[in-house]
């Protein structure tokens, strides 16, 4: 028998700032919402155009303190995760479900903010913290300047 496999990667741009909450047990939750375009053509015109796909992404625990504090609205990343579906009911008794990405890691890519220019070292620096892959931030006083680098 075979196992299962539940695992998506998406890279995009968020949509708006993240959302940092506490469940009872006083885990940190940060919600992200986050725009993935896919390439269609059109049938009628032949042109290529853009077609924005909306995720909701959430992390947990240290994880999610960490991205609340440098993730902003526009800023683009890499999400690795799971798909997990939900189901709930509103508050007027309403059955209402969603698939959502449970971030095991998430990726900072280009600038700390749009068009602050292209890639992720911006004038010799890192744009933004650079997680391990273990999650710990790396500070920006620990990278090396072009000039120290020996080749």
């Amino acid at each position: 028998m075979a196992g299962f496999i539940n695992r998506v990667i998406v890279v995009g741009n968020l949509t708006r700032d993240p959302e940092l909450r506490a469940l009872p047990s006083g885990t940190a939750v940060c919600s992200l919402r986050i725009a993935v375009n896919d390439r269609m053509k059109d049938k009628n015109t032949g042109e290529w155009t853009d077609v924005a796909n909306y995720f909701n992404v959430t992390v947990f625990g240290a994880q999610a303190e960490r991205y609340s504090q440098w993730l902003t609205k526009g800023r683009q990343i890499a999400v690795d995760g799971r798909l997990r579906w939900r189901e709930w009911q509103t508050q007027d008794g309403q059955k209402r479900e969603a698939v959502e990405i449970v971030a095991d890691n998430v990726q900072f890519i280009g600038p700390r903010e749009p068009g602050a220019g292209s890639g992720a070292i911006a004038g010799g620096k890192a744009a933004g913290p650079v997680f391990n892959d273990d999650g710990l931030g790396v500070p920006e006083s620990d990278f090396a300047e072009d000039e120290d680098i020996p080749f």
